[in-house]
């Protein structure tokens, strides 16, 4: 029986975007912030307003289009940070202000350089202007956990009277264990006097492996909000995993004595399965909920006893968390009704125009692989997502022919066109795809250095289809492409050319 409501504050987009590898362009947060709403969660933390112009157009642009999820801004308590993040916030239905600062005495005598004394009186001002100026405040006291518990209680109650309408404690440094979260968040429950005109909240970090435990621990103490992020991304190691949170509480109802959020869990995988395609890093196999072994056996012992009822080792349907149970199988007759009805269901809302593309891709594609797997058709139709703010005339490849060998060095000459003009060049260098990205480099006339490059097999056998994911930097920044192919040089190149053509058309944001 559903009792209470965890609100969950997802941060994906600010403290999970913080860390290394998973910066995302302004398009691409857009379209992760819609996913989220999809999803069904609470609150978005959209950024950090103040850190940059990049985040401040960030949380506007995602404040005007999520329309049911609260947008939140997180901001220091300092009056130029509060006012950039209002004014970030104001196009939002629901905006909220997330503002903070340090209360444990170490950060006050090392960071701050101020006394508890000073550090109440800024959380009493900070807040209240904060309040002014936007109908939703939250307070954070990073490193609550190592804070004097007295003081906590007593800067809780001060941020309350302030005007705030949540209260923060995070496990900044991932320090805690469960008990003392627990015996931190109850006392800080019972004993602030103000305390029923607030919501508690919780924001652990992994650095210790217990984020979601010490956040589970908080909750069962009185925490009514959850801070975290898709897959647990985040600053160092990390933080809560949102995946394993709602699944926590759902499949562990009779633990949790009918605590309960409101996300969509079968819209998880999907989300998880975004993530990855925009930030270009896989989720690990064995990551609990989304990972792709999270509901695979090859134990005899295991497909023994799930053959005969999938509760002996599956304490979760498949299903409730987006994954499908069998394997679609598309071929080189399968007709265009079919083709694009499978892709709604999928999730894919394409025009027609773009179907009748797909779908010629697909044909073919089904001619080289004779079977297409459903995760070949997911990365097909991932390779056709707009990754761009607007139409803009585009590098795209025309032909190339590679000669390579052993005994010699590699040549490839690569043909590309441009607004209706073609254009080619021939390059030398030490392998097939080396030597195509130097050729397309001296086609586009612009340098850059090639910073990452990865390539996965979308799916088994010798005719997988291969994604390839490229980062290059020039010097207004970094800019990720993405192609999928079964030839891996050309989704070496198509790869390349997604992030050439970002490159070439920034305009310095």
């Amino acid at each position: 029986m559903k009792t209470e409501q965890i609100k969950i504050f997802d941060t994906t987009l600010r403290d999970g975007e913080q860390a290394p590898g998973y910066s995302m362009h302004l398009d691409e947060k857009l379209r992760m912030a819609q996913q989220l709403e999809a999803l069904g969660v609470d609150v978005i933390e959209a950024g950090f307003a103040i850190a940059s112009p990049g985040d401040f157009q960030s949380v506007t642009e995602i404040s005007k289009t999520v329309k049911t999820a609260t947008v939140a801004s997180l901001c220091r308590a300092l009056v130029k940070d509060i006012d950039a993040a209002a004014k970030a916030v104001k196009p939002a239905a629901h905006a909220r202000i997330h503002t903070f600062i340090a209360t444990s005495d170490l950060h006050l005598k090392y960071k701050l350089k101020i006394s508890r004394a000073d550090c109440l009186r800024q959380i009493k001002e900070m807040v209240a202007y904060a309040r002014n100026l936007c109908g939703e405040v939250e307070f954070s006291a990073e490193d609550a956990s190592r804070t004097d518990l007295d003081f906590l209680c007593k800067a809780t109650e001060t941020a309350i009277k302030a005007g705030a309408s949540v209260v923060n404690l995070p496990d900044t440094v991932g320090y805690s264990t469960p008990e003392e979260i627990y015996r931190m968040i109850k006392t800080v429950h019972d004993k602030v006097p103000n305390m029923d005109q607030a919501i508690l909240s919780m924001h652990c970090h992994d650095d210790l492996g217990l984020a979601v435990a010490n956040s589970l621990a908080g909750v069962m103490a009185g925490a009514r909000q959850v801070e975290c992020t898709i897959c647990g991304i985040g600053e160092r190691a990390g933080n809560a995993a949102m995946e394993e949170i709602a699944m926590g509480l759902r499949v562990r109802h009779d633990y949790y004595k009918g605590i309960y959020c409101n996300l969509k869990t079968e819209e998880l995988m999907r989300t998880a399965n975004l993530l990855a395609t925009i930030t270009g890093i896989k989720t690990a196999p064995n990551k609990a909920i989304v990972g792709a072994n999270a509901f695979a056996h090859e134990s005899g012992i295991h497909q023994h006893g799930v053959l005969a009822n999938a509760e002996t080792y599956e304490i979760m349907t498949p299903e409730s968390v987006g994954v499908k149970k069998t394997e679609l199988v598309l071929g080189k007759h399968s007709g265009r009704h079919a083709f694009a009805e499978r892709l709604k269901e999928l999730g894919y809302d394409f025009e027609e125009d773009k179907i009748d593309q797909l779908f010629g891709e697909f044909k073919q594609l089904a001619d080289e692989k004779k079977v297409i797997a459903e995760r070949d058709l997911i990365a097909l139709a991932e390779s056709k997502i707009t990754v761009r703010r607007e139409p803009k005339t585009e590098w795209k490849l025309d032909n190339f022919v590679v000669n390579s060998g052993n005994l010699m060095s590699t040549t490839a000459q690569v043909t590309l066109s441009k607004g209706g003009k073609i254009k080619q060049e021939v390059a030398l260098a030490t392998g097939p795809v080396y030597a195509s990205f130097a050729a397309i480099e001296k086609i586009i006339g612009h340098k850059f250095t090639l910073e990452d490059y990865q390539i996965h097999a979308v799916t088994e056998h010798r005719d997988a289809l291969g994604e390839v994911i490229v980062k290059i930097k020039d010097k207004k920044g970094m800019y990720r492409g993405r192609g999928v192919s079964t030839d891996i040089i050309k989704g070496s190149i198509l790869a390349l050319l997604s992030a050439v053509n970002r490159m070439v058309n920034d305009k310095g944001e």
